[in-house]
């Protein structure tokens, strides 16, 4: 298979157009592979879509219909939207949810750079002996460390309030090494010319590394983002009201021992996915690149 591509390009002699061609074939074997590729692709993204589908068609469907089979309700209805607006802070609790993620996200950003600037310019056995104290503190599962947590932000009296979502996770070892690859694969002849110009290290840091590696700090700030939008176990021990608690906790409302109000659920599930699912679909290209990038690394 081959394709022609047509190209017109002005004369040296007489300023005249003249056309070239250019001919590109394609090889039939990676035509085969593409078409493989995208038969394997296609069942895995219906696999990935369909429970999004089915959670906004049970929300749409009527009490009683919640477990039909039928792929689109008879009778849609907003009722499940409605009941859930009425039963929970809904507006409150995205709010807290927002600023928990928003607030956390900056804190991360703002630590890891810090602390990945220090871990990068190192040069005593101490920095990296630090570095692998990082890393190791990263194999630790959270929940190890959620119980003294907890009782400090008990003792400083901040239970049931934003300070108690944020604080605790202001720093991230996840964005400090990630953040430290990149500051490290840095040009340090800039690095070095700066400090000979007399600057400091924050003026280095904020001023010259952070404006070259914003697509990175994006990248991250995503990842960060998303991780603590769906935060659920870390509120649910600090949060005691429903006017200061995340909309993850407000979900679990709708389950109880009287029985799983599953229309309201997956309407309230339906309105808690849908800024996740807009910041998806406005930077996908950031999200997969980081993907590609936290591998890479």
């Amino acid at each position: 298979m081959s394709a022609i591509i047509s190209t017109t390009a002005p004369s040296p002699q007489d300023g005249s157009f003249g056309s070239a061609t250019a001919i590109a074939k394609v090889d039939p074997s990676q035509r085969n592979l593409s078409l493989r590729a995208h038969a394997l692709l296609l069942p895995l993204s219906f696999v990935c879509i369909f429970p999004l589908y089915w959670m906004l068609v049970t929300a749409l469907r009527h009490e009683g219909d919640v477990f039909s089979t039928t792929l689109w309700p008879e009778n849609p209805t907003l009722e499940n939207f409605r009941y859930v607006v009425g039963a929970i802070p809904l507006g409150r609790m995205l709010l807290n949810t927002t600023l928990m993620a928003v607030l956390t996200t900056v804190l991360q950003i703002v630590t890891g750079l810090m602390a990945a600037y220090v871990f990068a310019s190192a040069r005593v056995w101490a920095g990296r002996l630090l570095l692998v104290s990082l890393t190791a503190a990263w194999l630790i599962p959270p929940q190890v460390i959620m119980i003294p947590n907890f009782l400090l932000i008990n003792r400083l009296g901040m239970m049931d309030t934003l300070q108690a979502l944020v604080i605790p996770h202001a720093a991230a070892a996840f964005a400090i090494m990630l953040l430290y690859q990149t500051i490290r694969s840095f040009p340090k002849e800039l690095i070095e010319s700066a400090e000979m110009d007399g600057c400091g290290h924050m003026h280095i840091l904020f001023a010259i590394i952070v404006p070259n590696i914003r697509p990175v700090i994006a990248s991250v700030a995503i990842l960060l983002f998303i991780s603590s939008w769906n935060e659920y176990l870390w509120p649910l021990l600090v949060t005691r009201s429903a006017e200061n608690s995340v909309i993850q906790i407000g979900l679990q409302m709708f389950l109880g021992e009287q029985g799983n109000q599953w229309g309201a659920l997956m309407a309230a599930a339906t309105l808690a996915s849908m800024p996740i699912l807009l910041i998806y679909l406005v930077l996908q290209r950031q999200i997969i690149d980081t993907f590609v990038r936290s591998g890479l690394r």
